[in-house]
């Protein structure tokens, strides 16, 4: 028996954050023809509300105004509603997000746009509250207000809709700029690094830009380790390793079962929002495994490690994929699943364990967050041991003790909502990361679990026709693939090769671009979606690497990797493109371009294409294969086979064709832009090779 008073549409969707809305006394649609029909037959506009399951302000705005029964019944009156998971359709939330950011607005979710019938905004915000207050209207007025200027002063409407729609065509313009390849240098780089270091803070780590919360800048580090790595400033390694610690040492971190929180919401890294992003954690695993590449600082491995353990137990499906997120809220409250109060962990830990645990995360009778206490490091074991007068490894085995016992306690408790979809895109960012991790670490096991996700995303993500889907859940693979999901899985398929050797993975990665210029292309960078996709208002196309990088750099990075292991330089040129539709972009504000920025110092550092020929059961080998595994060589690719094999691997990978052993040993072949170096058999000459300029 249903249990519910009301029930829409949603009821029939797949998607956790449309279900969550789908017993609303709201009329809601999904995104679709139906609503846009029927918008058209009435004549009435369409607020399109956005957000996603873990969305912490989406929860609220439902409770106060979405389960309204009389705001339901003005929204029903007056407007058809629908609603979209931005994570499903990001085409339909970027268009959207743009109309309300040029209402000068800070764009953020819940996103709530009022559109005409042939889908033009409007009008738009993100949360309204239900009673006016902090200079916001309430939902309400909202409500009456636009009802009103619909019903009476049209023309209002219809001059702010093209005033809208002009400016993201504008924006979402993107040819091939004039002038010459020889503009790009490494001037951009370098202007990002300075003003990463001109608003770093030196006192809490991280970056302290103008709005109030720090999101994890994993994508800007990793472009620092670049930087330096080609001018050996000491201070770009410093901010990146700084900020890693700092974040993976603060309250943004679950100090208990692992894992990143979406943002901190002041400066410290002390108070997170709790919900918990796929995309984040795999952008820092990935700038945590090159900073160890770097610096060889265990730390850094072990931080890598204990993030990846996290998504191990609480963020992979049944099948190996990865799931989306995890919620701020439990049980209606923000932080609660995580947050202690002194009594509980004495309770819990008993004196002796709590004696050492207390001081160490930080736990005091008045708490840090709501009277409780969010978990954090502020000193190391060493100063811990040295301030309690107890040795370290004693230090240390109660603090593993007081982790385990305080995870077993928690996971009595109820859980944040589990967004148990898999997202392509997002996949394809901890294929990566585990690949990365798992190479550098010589951890098979860990290659083996990027290898399941991988073969889910393509058997079950992957049609007939080599399109790619975007989202899978409870057995339903649906959208057509965006930009972002095809370019991020090329990239993991050649992190894979690199793991594991197996050329197949340069095949897959080889398709999915290859059907990126067939059905992505522009006269210069990429559109976000294929040319047989759903038309909208806007066909965009974007080089913004926000909290995850963009489809185009993506596909800039797969371009220039694939063109080394094909020895096609006609793949090379398809980077190029979007480097030029986005140079001045680049040049002017790179914090805005970390991950392309990545691409870029690839392609200007000259892209090394490094070949290795093993003989079997050679001690060469294992040396030669550690020294790439280890090393930091973000301007080299790396394809390998075995003497024996090598003919057959290189129809897969044709930067192995005629490579063969010398001397009987491991053999490395270097070659850079059309030049070919004199074959080496050493790992410490092959890293010479690969520091040479």
């Amino acid at each position: 028996m249903n249990d519910f008073p009301f029930t829409n549409q949603l009821v029939h969707e797949k998607s956790p954050y449309l279900l969550q809305h789908a017993h609303n006394p709201v009329n809601w649609y999904a995104w679709g023809d139906e609503p846009f029909k029927i918008a058209k037959e009435k004549n009435m506009p369409l607020l399109v509300s956005i957000g996603y399951a873990t969305c912490h302000w989406c929860h609220v705005m439902e409770r106060e105004s979405f389960e309204d029964p009389e705001l339901a019944k003005l929204l029903n009156s007056h407007f058809i509603s629908i609603k979209v998971d931005r994570e499903e359709r990001p085409d339909v939330d970027s268009i959207y997000m743009q109309a309300v950011q040029n209402l000068g607005q800070q764009g953020g979710w819940p996103l709530n746009v009022f559109i005409t019938p042939e889908g033009i905004p409007f009008y738009g915000g993100t949360y309204f509250p239900p009673e006016r207050r902090h200079n916001l209207p309430s939902f309400e007025d909202v409500l009456i207000f636009l009802n009103n200027t619909w019903q009476n002063e049209h023309e209002k409407v219809e001059k702010q809709g093209a005033a809208l729609i002009q400016a993201i065509r504008n924006s979402s313009a993107r040819e091939t700029k004039s002038g010459s390849l020889d503009t790009l240098d490494f001037d951009g780089e370098d202007k990002a690094a300075e003003l990463f270091g001109r608003h770093y803070d030196s006192l809490n780590h991280g970056f302290a830009f103008q709005q109030q919360n720090k999101f994890p800048p994993s994508m800007g580090l990793s472009l620092l380790l670049r930087h330096h790595r080609r001018t050996g400033e000491a201070h770009s390694l410093a901010m990146a390793e700084n900020t890693l610690k700092a974040m993976k040492n603060g309250g943004i971190y679950d100090q208990i079962g692992g894992g990143l929180s979406r943002y901190s919401t002041d400066y410290k890294w002390l108070i997170p929002h709790f919900e918990k992003m796929l995309y984040d954690n795999s952008l820092f695993v990935t700038a945590l495994i090159e900073t160890y590449q770097v610096n060889g600082q265990q730390e850094f491995a072990d931080h890598a490690n204990d993030v990846l353990q996290y998504i191990d137990r609480d963020m992979t499906s049944a099948e190996g994929a990865f799931h989306s997120a995890e919620d701020a809220d439990s049980e209606g409250v923000e932080g609660k699943f995580y947050v202690w109060t002194k009594e509980e962990i004495e309770q819990v830990l008993g004196h002796k364990t709590a004696s050492i645990a207390m001081p160490y995360y930080n736990v005091t009778s008045g708490g840090n967050f709501e009277g409780k206490n969010n978990l954090n490091v502020t000193q190391s074991v060493a100063e811990l041991s040295k301030e309690l007068r107890v040795d370290e490894p004693t230090v240390i085995e109660e603090l593993g003790r007081a982790r385990q016992l305080l995870l077993e306690t928690r996971n009595k408790r109820i859980r944040p909502l589990l967004d148990d979809k898999v997202l392509t895109s997002w996949n394809g960012l901890m294929i990566s990361a585990m690949a990365k991790t798992g190479r550098v670490l010589d951890d098979s096991k860990r290659i083996e679990k990027a290898e399941t996700a991988m073969n889910f995303i393509l058997t079950t993500l992957h049609q007939p026709d080599g399109k790619l889907l975007r989202r899978y859940r409870e057995g339903e693979a649906r959208y057509d693939g965006y930009l972002f999901d095809y370019s991020s899985i090329a990239v993991a398929c050649l992190d894979l090769y690199e793991a594991t050797y197996k050329g197949e993975y340069i095949g897959h990665a080889g398709d999915l671009m290859a059907l990126v210029e067939e059905k992505f292309s522009s006269d210069g960078a990429y559109y976000e979606t294929a040319d047989d996709a759903e038309n909208l208002i806007v066909r965009q196309i974007s080089g913004y690497d926000g909290v995850e990088p963009s489809g185009n750099s993506n596909a800039a990075m797969a371009f220039l990797r694939l063109s080394a292991y094909m020895a096609d330089p006609a793949l090379s040129a398809h980077a190029e493109k979007i480097f030029m539709a986005f140079h001045e972009d680049i040049m002017e504000y790179g914090l805005n371009s970390a991950f392309m920025m990545q691409a870029m110092h690839l392609y200007l550092g000259g892209l090394k294409e490094v070949a290795i020929v093993a003989p079997r059961n050679h001690s060469s080998t294992d040396e030669m294969l550690k020294t790439i595994r280890r090393g930091f060589f973000p301007n080299a690719v790396f394809a390998f086979a075995w003497a024996d094999e090598v003919e057959q691997a290189a129809k897969e990978v044709p930067l192995l064709t005629g490579r063969k052993v010398v001397d009987g040993k491991t053999t490395a072949y270097v070659c850079r832009q059309g030049t070919c170096l004199a074959p080496v058999t050493s790992g410490a000459d092959l890293v010479k090779l690969l520091n040479y300029e």
